[in-house]
């Protein structure tokens, strides 16, 4: 119980330490992102102490479960901060060195960067994203074929419990359902938030490195290939993402998160791609985007919904992807790396508790 206790307050103390440097190397005009970028953080962190706490207080979790969701929370702060802590210190010792290195890499990179056409750099910055959608998306297709022909079910892959509300709302009236809740889940539900987890924090290190003077971290020099010089005053869009991203595969179940993973990769690649190579029509309030660019989106998300979550699904997530499309940027100053998740995920919480009605994936029918 010590040792529990211990670990605990370390990962408590380090969510402050995590939270305070978002909220200290926050751009100041971009208030509405540090907002739900901060709103994002609290609600994950805050959600997983407490369940923390509910787990550990289940006698049959304490020896072997509850120990490890403690690790699994634990070592990827541990790790990041070490990283950190090493980097920072080989940079210091060799100070000169590595910064004259550093400043040649630098120049050689934004002397590329400025040969690049306006779709390969829009290519380059949002390949990444579709690189992971695609990657989980191979790794839960391998898992689910094992888990079927090992077992000739779906069992520990799809939740038996998708009503995301009632879940939560059983978890705080009933604290002794905690160990029938966790195995309900699957453990891939568990996969795939801890993999944005650790991302995240990945993410967050290397922001704060690159806009702290004294800190360091081993992968800085990747945001000069994405941000221009008036986006690296700011975080990089790829930690909107990280965070935006964690957040819905706190709430969702596997398949609806895998939907909106999709629609923020590929629909929102496909909708800048048609814009700038395509797009023609401007959006009067916003001149960046196209109705071209944003209706691709839309038909691109209803397919992707179909597959994944059905019918009734792709109309109201291809209606919420076009307006947080057309109204990102301008009028409303907010990333939809941020916003296509959180509301994605909000939508579907919402929904799937007021009307009732669940998600059918045809990709299930392959098995």
């Amino acid at each position: 119980m010590e040792f529990i206790l211990i670990w605990f307050l370390l990962i408590i103390f380090s969510f402050i330490i995590i939270i305070y440097y978002y909220i200290h190397f926050s751009y100041n005009p971009d208030i509405l992102n540090n907002f739900f970028g901060f709103c994002t953080l609290f609600f994950v962190f805050i959600h997983i102490a407490i369940f923390l706490i509910l787990m550990n207080q289940e006698i049959l979790l304490q020896p072997i479960i509850a120990p490890l969701f403690f690790f699994a929370v634990g070592i990827p702060i541990a790790f990041v901060s070490v990283l950190m802590i090493i980097t920072t210190a080989l940079v210091s010792i060799s100070k000169k060195k590595v910064k004259k290195n550093f400043s040649k890499l630098n120049t050689k990179l934004l002397e590329k960067r400025k040969l690049w056409s306006k779709a390969k750099k829009d290519t380059l910055r949002k390949l990444n994203h579709v690189l992971i959608f695609i990657g989980l998306l191979v790794v839960w297709y391998i898992g689910l074929y094992l888990v079927m022909f090992f077992t000739g079910s779906s069992s520990g892959m799809i939740p038996t419990e998708n009503n995301m509300i009632l879940v939560y709302i059983r978890v705080i009236n009933e604290p002794n359902s905690m160990r029938e809740i966790l195995f309900s889940f699957g453990w891939f539900y568990y996969l795939l938030f801890f993999f944005f987890y650790v991302l995240s924090l990945f993410m967050l290190a290397n922001e704060f490195a690159r806009k702290s003077r004294f800190l360091s971290f081993p992968f800085t020099i990747f945001p000069k290939l994405y941000l221009s010089e008036k986006e690296s005053e700011n975080y990089g869009t790829y930690l909107y993402f990280a965070l935006g991203q964690m957040f819905a595969a706190f709430i969702c179940p596997p398949m609806v998160f895998f939907t909106i993973l999709g629609i923020s990769s590929i629909s929102d690649l496909v909708t800048s791609q048609v814009g700038i190579r395509y797009g023609s029509s401007y959006i009067l309030w916003n001149k960046r985007k196209t109705w071209e660019g944003s209706l691709a989106g839309m038909i691109v998300t209803f397919i992707i919904c179909f597959f994944f979550i059905g019918i009734y699904w792709s109309v109201f997530f291809s209606l919420i992807f076009l307006i947080i499309d057309i109204f990102t940027n301008k009028p409303v100053n907010l990333s939809d790396n941020l916003l296509i998740p959180i509301g994605c995920s909000l939508t579907y919480v919402l929904l799937r508790f007021i009307l009732n009605f669940d998600y059918s994936s045809l990709i299930l029918l392959l098995f």
